[in-house]
């Protein structure tokens, strides 16, 4: 099979149950192919934009400067915490499990003078799964201590390598990046994301972020109590569909799907079968 007839079926669904697609591109091995419905323009690719906060974590902890142990407590002295936060790490953040009872995404008002300071006075249940924007946010407030600007200090690490020109990413108003949500990117450079995960950090001769990283946001899976395909999360990642299959996936039909050899970049606005989409570019890059 090749990535060409593998496009060819997956467009064809998308036309026959009418879903809204912008631009797909899929790669087999060294095979590509890519269709449009319209313009490549750079859109909100809403939380896969936690994909990239991850593998700038990932950069960071290959550079020594954290690890997925750091904790709320030893990087942030100067706030009021609440009970048990103080031991909630960067893995607990970056995995949904901190426990803090915060549900709040990047669409929202965030009326509080510091979004992560409302967040972390609050109490933790313990490893707790919850789902929302603000725990990326936090996480990436924790890189920011290390690193300053996360999106500045990824220019030359992950956006310029990849060719990404001067990406924007949405901040609040202390001008931190929201982190989980708010990256604005063209299918074509989130497709080269999604080249890095296939090929496990490496991108044209150079190591981004070590394969043992990318190897590790889909290692472990947090059950979510969620019905598939959300009952398993990861590093930013989520299981499936399927035994074989992980992503990334965002708001309204953004997805990087990894299957075996293959990688399926979509992005669009569909707001009823974006489930379709992910088990789409699996059935379109299975070979029995």
């Amino acid at each position: 099979m090749t990535a060409s007839e593998s496009l060819r079926r997956f467009v064809d669904a998308v036309e026959a149950d009418g879903i809204g697609v912008y631009g797909v591109e899929i790669r087999l091995g060294d095979d590509r192919a890519s269709h449009r419905w319209r313009s490549d323009d750079r859109e909100n690719i809403f939380s896969l934009s936690k994909g990239v906060c991850v593998l700038a974590v990932g950069m960071a902890v290959d550079e020594g400067l954290l690890t997925l142990d750091t904790t709320v407590g030893s990087t942030f002295p100067e706030f009021e915490l609440g009970e048990g936060v103080a031991e909630v790490t960067l893995r607990d953040l970056l995995t949904m499990t901190s426990g803090i009872d915060f549900l709040w995404f990047g669409d929202e008002p965030a009326p509080w003078p510091d979004l992560a300071a409302e967040m972390l006075r609050r109490p933790s249940r313990g490893r707790v799964t919850q789902y929302s924007d603000a725990s990326t946010y936090v996480g990436m407030r924790i890189l920011s201590t290390r690193v300053g600007d996360v999106r500045d200090w990824l220019m030359p690490r992950l956006f310029e390598p990849l060719g990404i020109d001067n990406p924007q990413w949405l901040r609040d108003p202390l001008a931190y990046i929201l982190g989980g949500t708010g990256l604005l990117l063209r299918t074509s450079e989130v497709a080269r994301i999604g080249d890095v995960l296939l090929d496990r950090g490496w991108w044209q001769g150079r190591q981004l972020v070590s394969p043992e990283w990318i190897d590790g946001m889909h290692a472990e899976w947090v059950a979510t109590g969620r019905e598939a395909p959300m009952e398993r999360y990861g590093l930013a990642t989520w299981g499936g569909p399927g035994p074989e299959a992980w992503r990334l996936e965002g708001r309204y039909g953004q997805f990087v799907v990894i299957h075996r050899d293959a990688v399926v970049t979509v992005t669009g606005h569909e707001e009823e079968l974006e489930d379709r989409l992910s088990a789409l570019a699996v059935e379109v890059t299975t070979v029995e």
